[in-house]
């Protein structure tokens, strides 16, 4: 049987899809790439905005003009959430939630077209972590590795507990045996991942901070970054951890949401302004060169002018390297729905706008701080046009530099010299494929 995949949403997703695939792989399936002929089709969901919604759909259909007769399943968050909604779609099959996910082969017997769709999905109570869920993918560069599942918080705007079910976490072991996979496959770069990464607690007891510090024993031959992380959960031990390692990259993604203490409390964060500005200061202290980006959400109900001015002014004031702006979209079942202030749409696109643009000044900022650096970058793109390659540096800088073909796979010492729109332009210095430890030499830094 061929089959293909298309994955939304977060690198949890990626790292799921993976692991699905690599289960139809062992049984005999042929994986296509997605838009090729096939009998068979499997598209992994997000749910967190409306658009997530809205472009499941489209993939539907992309997939049914591509290949009408091939059996179509859906998962993820959207079909755990809305499995009677997203078999209404013209085309589909089967639906899986967050436990059935991993059993797909176990549940359909015949992947073939279906008169009614069949729903698999049941609650997420007593949902047991899924060992083996990492990416891998052609170039051998980077891969994901899910260690934590996911989440205990209660954020007033969020549907995630609800469709990932309570935090759970991969024991040492496992988290182990799968970085020395990872890196006896030839990677570079492994990045963790989790759904509320920091809430990190082991079945036998470990919390993040000691998994961070087990893994930079382990003194693997790859680069180790984080995926996002509360702001509530790095402590000043981590910090310092981070800083002095010569595993883990330079680099933060810490979800602020909101800049406004107002709003922060109708979302219901676990953290003030306050402390985030004091976190990314101290961070900054001990990891000068740090690439820190954060998440944040415009158009929140209650959120006025003034307090979107406020998130403005904060973020503005905040040596913070890029943002991921998300527009509010109302989602059932939450809090948030009922909450008074709703911000018209078109404000919210306007609010959303402008900190894009303002993302775009602190990436520019980020990367005028790092001309005259030497960091090493891990070759990921060959532009066979113009013999350039692509790739990112561990304070998460998209480089850009002059080499061969053959540099696939050897982390390259590359000298920064200037801007070029998102991306930096470089000179590569000499090969590190021996070592692929993390430094940073300040040539030039204003």
């Amino acid at each position: 049987m061929k089959i293909s995949f298309y994955t939304l949403g977060c690198k949890q997703n990626y790292a799921e899809t993976s692991h699905i695939r690599e289960q139809f792989e062992k049984n005999g399936s042929t994986v296509v790439e997605f838009g090729e002929p096939c009998d068979a089709v499997l598209i992994n969901t997000c749910t967190v905005t409306e658009n997530a919604d809205v472009e499941c759909r489209k993939i539907i259909r992309r997939a049914m003009k591509h290949s009408p007769d091939a059996w179509v399943g859906i998962t993820g968050c959207y079909a755990q959430l809305q499995p009677e909604e997203i078999a209404s779609v013209d085309g589909v099959d089967a639906v899986f939630g967050a436990k059935e996910k991993f059993n797909i082969q176990k549940l359909v017997t015949r992947f073939e077209k279906a008169d009614t769709p069949k729903i698999f999905v049941d609650d997420t109570e007593d949902l047991d972590f899924v060992e083996a869920s990492f990416s891998e993918n052609d170039s051998r560069t980077r891969s994901f590795l899910k260690m934590q599942d996911g989440c205990d918080y209660n954020c007033s705007f969020c549907t995630i507990p609800m469709a990932r079910g309570a935090s759970r976490s991969m024991n040492f072991s496992e988290i182990e045996k799968h970085i020395r996979r990872l890196e006896q496959a030839g990677y570079h770069e492994v990045i963790l991942t989790g759904i509320n990464l920091g809430e990190y607690n082991a079945p036998t007891g470990e919390r993040f901070i000691d998994v961070l510090k087990f893994i930079d024993g382990l003194k693997p031959n790859v680069r180790v970054r984080l995926s996002s992380v509360e702001p509530n959960k790095i402590s000043q031990e981590i910090i310092e951890l981070i800083a002095e390692s010569e595993t883990f990259c330079k680099h933060f993604h810490l979800p602020l949401q909101s800049g406004s203490a107002e709003v922060l409390r109708m979302m219901r964060r676990r953290y003030k302004a306050d402390y985030y500005a004091d976190l990314i200061g101290r961070i900054k202290s001990f990891i000068p060169h740090a690439g820190i980006g954060a998440d944040v959400i415009t158009g929140f109900p209650g959120e006025t002018d003034e307090l979107f001015e406020e998130t403005y002014s904060f973020i503005h004031g905040l040596p913070i390297s890029y943002l991921h702006v998300f527009t509010y979209s109302e989602r059932d079942n939450t809090p948030a729905i009922g909450y008074p202030g709703k911000v018209p749409v078109h404000h919210r696109k306007e609010r959303t706008t402008r900190l894009r643009s303002l993302s775009v000044k602190k990436k520019f900022e980020f990367y005028q701080q790092n001309i005259g650096a030497e960091l090493i970058v891990i070759p990921e793109m060959y532009n066979s046009t113009t013999g350039r390659w692509n790739g990112y540096t561990e304070n998460y800088i998209r480089t850009e530099f002059a080499g061969e073909p053959s540099m696939i796979q050897q982390p390259m010492r590359v000298l920064l010299q200037s801007i070029d729109g998102d991306i930096m332009i470089g000179e590569s210095v000499n090969s590190v494929a021996n070592s692929i430890t993390p430094e940073y030499i300040p040539l030039l830094i204003a």
